[in-house]
């Protein structure tokens, strides 16, 4: 878990910011209403009933005493259709200001104690429709798709997060306007070069005594052919 991150089973007291985040979360989407419904009294109870079901569990993420993100889980089976227990992820938030910071793994690494700790082989996650950011974050923990959902084991999901919790993260992507500048900036830097080109080397040759000698006789002739015109013009009336 990062320095900083505390990951929690949530408290009554905490239902308040649970519903704010979830809130967010709703107003960020695209599909809004397929998150969660915008009446905050009414998710309040819905959040409570979550996590008093059976199997149910909610996670919340701090730092530095705020709540930046949420993990609702459910623990599933065995049933008539399966011997074998598994978790389900059915939402997983952290506020835009946190992200890229490790609220997120420390959250699915809270989830994966979670299933460790009742013998689940698998997790599974839904992730909301349209959200791009959050599938590719279960891509890279190695969630493969399951119907509607995506799957891995318990233990793929452990050794996945404490390889990423050991190593050091890399710089968040650019994003597309970004990478749009750098491109722009590049064809512009390869226009300017082919229209400069190379720098040219400006050579002064000294002139030649027998040039210094022309140049002078032609000079002395325009010189005197200027004066006899002059001396022409000076002496014409125009009556």
């Amino acid at each position: 878990m990062r320095p900083g991150i505390e990951v929690r089973p949530a408290e009554p007291a905490d239902l308040d910011d649970l519903v704010a985040l979830c809130l967010t979360a709703r107003a960020e989407s695209s599909v809004g209403p397929q998150v969660c419904t915008a009446d905050g009294s009414t998710l309040a109870h819905q959040i409570g009933a979550l996590a008093a079901a059976p199997g149910g569990s909610v996670l919340v993420a701090t730092a530095d005493g705020a709540t930046v993100g949420l993990l609702l889980g459910r623990l599933l089976g065995p049933s008539p259709f399966t011997d074998e227990v598994s978790l389900a992820v059915e939402a997983l938030y952290v506020v835009p200001g946190h992200r890229r910071r490790g609220v997120g793994h420390a959250l699915m690494t809270g989830a994966a104690d979670l299933a460790a700790a009742a013998h689940a082989a698998h997790v599974y996650a839904a992730p909301i429709p349209g959200a791009r950011g959050m599938q590719r974050f279960f891509v890279q923990l190695g969630f493969a798709p399951a119907a509607a959902h995506r799957v891995t084991s318990t233990s793929a999901l452990q050794r996945r997060l404490a390889v990423d919790g050991g190593a050091a993260r890399r710089p968040a992507p650019r994003g597309l306007e970004d990478l749009i500048a750098r491109r722009r900036q590049s064809r512009d830097s390869s226009g300017l070069d082919r229209l400069v080109g190379a720098p040219v080397a400006l050579t002064v040759e000294t002139p030649k005594a027998d040039q210094i000698g022309r140049r002078s006789s032609i000079t002395r002739h325009v010189r005197r052919a200027v004066q006899m015109r002059l001396d022409v013009e000076s002496s014409t009336t125009i009556s």
